[in-house]
């Protein structure tokens, strides 16, 4: 099972950047999208030509924001939308599917924004939206992926020490906000298949930043530790554009 999640940044906007062909050149039995920015009648008519997917979303009650949307070949047994908390579930930033043997979870983590102004809801949201990924494995296994919009090593961010306590993505608060979905038994996957790989999935879009491979690693699938032995490969796919992030994604024996 080949799974892939991308920040698209606009799922109308990547329309006209070969979004079709990438889709069939990415070949996956499940690609889930963040930051559709849509309404879900929106997407449905802009995904109208993608054949052989099941389509859901779950769309911000604010116009144009925020979003996360799964494409499934397989039915799921059931979908749920948000992690039941009215403080962060107007912003459409979860949806996940059941499937036989694990939960698949899709996720637009929040950003801490300008001079870190939401750092603080930042950090009530990790707490929260962790205490529902433990909810979920608690049933079963449990897939997350997304763009979690923290880098968590030095390894994972072009320039540290510049960025370092200063800037949304790379604070302490939002380090160790991650750190605890690995101490809860969630395993970062390509960190595990390639411990001493620099590689990213965000680039700014100021100053060339992505010619120059000035990036962050900010998207991550997350598997439970009962599935990482079945998880083949992990990788991250920079030479794919159409956003300023690139795909992420697993190939999974199910």
């Amino acid at each position: 099972m080949k799974i892939i999640s991308w920040n698209v940044n606009g799922i109308r906007a990547v329309q006209s950047k070969g979004f079709a062909k990438t889709l069939a050149l990415l070949d996956a039995d499940c690609i889930l999208l963040q930051e559709t920015k849509a309404q879900a009648d929106q997407i449905d008519k802009a995904l109208d030509y993608i054949d052989g997917y099941h389509i859901y979303s779950n769309c911000a009650e604010r116009k144009g924001y925020s979003g996360v949307t799964i494409l499934s070949r397989m039915p799921p047994l059931q979908i749920i939308h948000d992690i039941g908390m009215e403080e962060h579930d107007r912003e459409g930033r979860v949806i996940a599917c059941e499937f036989e043997h694990f939960f698949l979870l899709n996720v637009y983590v929040p950003n801490s924004g300008e001079a870190l102004s939401r750092l603080d809801y930042r950090q009530t949201w990790d707490n929260d939206f962790l205490k529902f990924c433990k909810q979920l494995q608690s049933k079963k296994p449990l897939i997350a992926c997304g763009d979690f919009n923290v880098a968590h090593q030095e390894i994972d961010i072009a320039r540290p020490k510049q960025n370092y306590n200063k800037s949304s993505g790379y604070t302490q608060v939002e380090i160790d906000g991650f750190s605890r979905f690995l101490d809860a038994g969630l395993v970062d996957t390509f960190r595990y298949k390639h411990p001493g790989t620099v590689a990213y999935s965000w680039w700014s879009y100021r100053a060339g930043a992505r010619a120059k491979n000035i990036g962050w690693r900010i998207d991550y699938v997350l598997a439970s530790k009962a599935l990482v032995e079945r998880v083949s490969e992990a990788f991250i796919l920079p030479e794919i554009h159409g956003s300023d992030h690139c795909p992420v994604g697993i190939e999974i024996a199910c």
